[in-house]
């Protein structure tokens, strides 16, 4: 199976679900980002190697392929596989065996595979960056997931859904959306997509400035909002600080042990960020 879809769209998303919806739901689900994989050590993850298949090849490996046994493989940016890799790929697909690195033995495999794609393959193939075979093989069933850009509402109901998340994993309370950062919200046009929508529904849960990025940039080349790298520190710092304090601590010592950092530490972060603590005139003379 191939999902079609631009960077941040929520491809793995729907790969899992497709894994948690069929009769593989019980076995493995594995998810490998072939784009993040250095050419050198592609195949040894992939289809695992035996000792002293290569230098520095000490210990058996198990592939990607082989853990998925039983279950689904996730492929994503199929389309920065070499072509050498590409092959090995189809000859798995039609025969259902894996060869480790280093060995002849062929080993059973019973596991869907569905790749995902940020890119046209059938245009890859045509300038032969991408095998025709392999592409018509995996292009049995297909799936697009449009941009967040062409959903609609649907980037409301998202971020509103990952801001409540985060303000209970954090345990903090609900922050509400204004008209004005709704509107913002919905005419944004979302480059980065449900990624994007992600990391800024983060912030806005953690009471920072609602920021977006630039329109047109890709969210993985995009530069970071509102100022330099310090800034961002100093602004995640306070949020951290500031989530914690809403939760229940009995003293300042509780509170930097929660944080994991000594008092004196705290106080002076306390004082830099402007906030305070209910019981902080007592809470330092705690027992170290």
């Amino acid at each position: 199976m191939l999902i079609l879809g631009e960077t941040g769209a929520g491809k793995e998303v729907v790969a899992r679900a497709l894994h948690d919806l069929s009769n593989r739901r019980s076995g493995p689900f594995v998810a490998i980002n072939a784009g993040a994989l250095a050419e050198s050590v592609v195949e040894s993850e992939l289809f695992g190697h035996e000792p002293g298949a290569f230098t520095g090849a000490q210990k058996r490996r198990i592939g990607k392929f082989e853990f998925a046994n039983g279950g689904t493989l996730f492929l994503d940016e199929i389309e920065s596989m070499s072509l050498d890799v590409q092959v090995k790929l189809l000859r798995l697909l039609q025969e259902r065996v894996v060869e480790r690195m280093g060995s002849n033995q062929q080993i059973p495999l019973d596991i869907r595979i569905i790749a995902a794609t940020k890119e046209d393959l059938r245009h890859a193939a045509d300038q032969g960056r991408f095998r025709a075979d392999l592409y018509y093989r995996l292009n049995v069933a297909s799936l697009r997931i449009p941009p967040l850009r062409e959903r609609g509402e649907d980037a409301l109901m998202l971020f509103e859904h990952y801001a409540d998340a985060a303000s209970m994993r954090h345990g903090i309370p609900k922050h509400e959306l204004k008209p004005g950062q709704r509107a913002l919200l919905l005419r944004h046009n979302w480059p980065g997509n449900v990624r994007e929508l992600q990391n800024a529904a983060e912030r806005f849960a953690l009471g920072l400035e609602l920021e977006l990025e630039p329109e047109g940039v890709d969210a993985e080349q995009a530069p970071p909002p509102g100022g330099g790298l310090s800034d961002q520190v100093e602004s995640f710092e306070r949020a951290l600080i500031a989530a914690e304090l809403a939760r229940p601590h009995s003293s300042v010592r509780s509170l930097a042990e929660a944080l994991g950092v000594p008092r004196k530490t705290l106080h002076d972060k306390l004082r830099k960020h402007g906030l305070t603590f209910g019981d902080s005139s007592g809470a330092s003379d705690d027992n170290d």
